[in-house]
Formats: structure tokens, C-alpha cells, sequence
């Protein structure tokens, strides 16, 4: 099987690169990295030339180019439908794929207010209250997923193993570290601090860090 490349963007501030490259590293699907140093004179020339769309993150599967997070997920779960990168439960599919397609087209206020700085904590940022309905409805979400799909299947991630939501979530994760603390419910807390402490996670933010450091 060919070794797929994913294109990604800075550690510190790509949360859509992130995503892909969370799944595949913790479930072990091979790929080689190619990353682009964003908001630097040369890196739109290397963005139109690496991804169709000019923007990251973009999977290289042979002939096949995937350029979207959420596209790159699902392209990924039919190449390798073994990983259980949905969860099996018909219910939990189905609000699985329903709070990722919400976190991929929504909360607007979160996104801009508090923009990705993985590396960085305690920022304690002013919250708007248009970040404060995001982060509500965000805390709903893990909460229902981990008390309604969770537990049954046994496993700490929101609908018990591993899946798409996770790591469409991810990010999230690492904004309320930078930006909270975040005052969240149990089931939500719990699986935020179990997904920052996650060996891939903990692999990104080691890149991130890196990148702070680089001149």
C-alpha cells in the first residue's frame, strides 16, 4: 500500500490540520508529513502547489488529493474501515456525524475570538458572549455524547472508542487550555483532559512548542 502524505499547516495554529493528523497518528495509519509554515511570504506560492484548494490540510492518497478536514476523515474511514472511525451503534453514528458536521460549520464566535495557539495556556482570555453560546453548546455536545454513547461502549472518547468526532473536537480541546479555564460539566471535563493528555496530542503539542522556538 502506498504511504499516503498529509499536508498540514504550523503546529501552533492549524486546528483544521490537526484533525486528520490526529486520527491517523493514534490509529496508526502510516503517512508522511509535509508541513507549511504559514503567513510567510512564500506560503501561498507552496499552498497552491501542494493542495487543489491553496489551504491545508490536503491528503495525498497516490492519484487522489483529499482537501478538506472533515472530507479527509471520511475518505480515511473508507480506506480503512477496520479503524471504526464511526461508531458502530446506528443512534451514535448518527449524532456522531451530526456534532462533527456542527463543529465544522459552526461556532463562528469561537473560531475567531479564540484562534488556535496550541502551545500557549493561561491566556485567560474575555469571553464574549457569543463565545460564551459556543462554548455552551459545546459542552452540551460532549455531555450528551458521553452519557447517552459513551459508557456503553466502553472507552473514555465521546462515543466510547475513537472516532471522527474526536478528532474533529480536538482542537477545542486545546483552545480552552489556552484561552479558559473553562468551567465544563463532569463527562465533558473529563474527556477534555483525556484528550489533551492522549500520546498524539501530546506529540502535536511537542511540534507546536518547537515551532515558538524556531525563528
Amino acid at each position: 500500500m502506498t504511504t499516503m502524505t498529509l499536508v498540514i499547516g504550523d503546529k501552533n495554529l492549524s486546528s483544521w490540520s490537526l484533525r486528520p493528523w490526529l486520527a491517523m497518528r493514534h490509529l496508526d495509519i502510516p503517512f508522511t508529513e509535509e508541513m507549511v509554515r504559514l503567513d510567510r511570504p512564500e506560503s501561498r506560492d507552496s499552498l497552491r502547489r501542494l493542495s487543489p484548494s491553496g489551504f491545508v490540510p490536503c491528503l495525498k492518497d497516490g492519484e487522489t488529493a483529499v482537501w478538506d478536514s472533515l472530507a479527509i476523515l471520511e475518505h480515511l474511514n473508507e480506506r480503512f474501515p477496520e479503524k471504526g472511525l464511526w461508531p458502530t451503534d446506528a443512534r451514535a453514528r448518527a449524532h456522531a456525524r451530526s456534532a462533527s458536521a456542527e463543529m465544522h460549520s459552526g461556532f463562528p464566535n469561537l473560531r475567531t475570538v479564540w484562534p488556535m495557539m496550541f502551545a500557549r495556556e493561561g491566556l485567560r482570555h474575555t469571553t464574549s458572549g457569543g463565545v460564551a453560546r459556543d462554548i455552551a453548546r459545546i459542552a452540551a455536545l460532549w455531555t450528551e455524547a458521553r452519557e447517552r454513547f459513551g459508557g456503553p461502549q466502553g472507552g473514555p472518547f465521546l462515543y466510547g472508542a475513537f472516532s471522527i468526532a474526536d478528532a474533529m473536537y480536538a482542537p477545542v480541546a486545546s483552545r480552552f487550555r489556552t484561552y479558559g479555564p473553562v468551567d465544563l460539566p463532569a463527562p465533558a471535563g473529563a474527556w477534555m483532559e483525556m484528550i489533551l493528555d492522549l500520546p498524539a496530542m501530546r506529540e502535536w503539542g511537542v511540534g507546536a512548542a518547537a515551532e515558538l522556538r524556531a525563528p
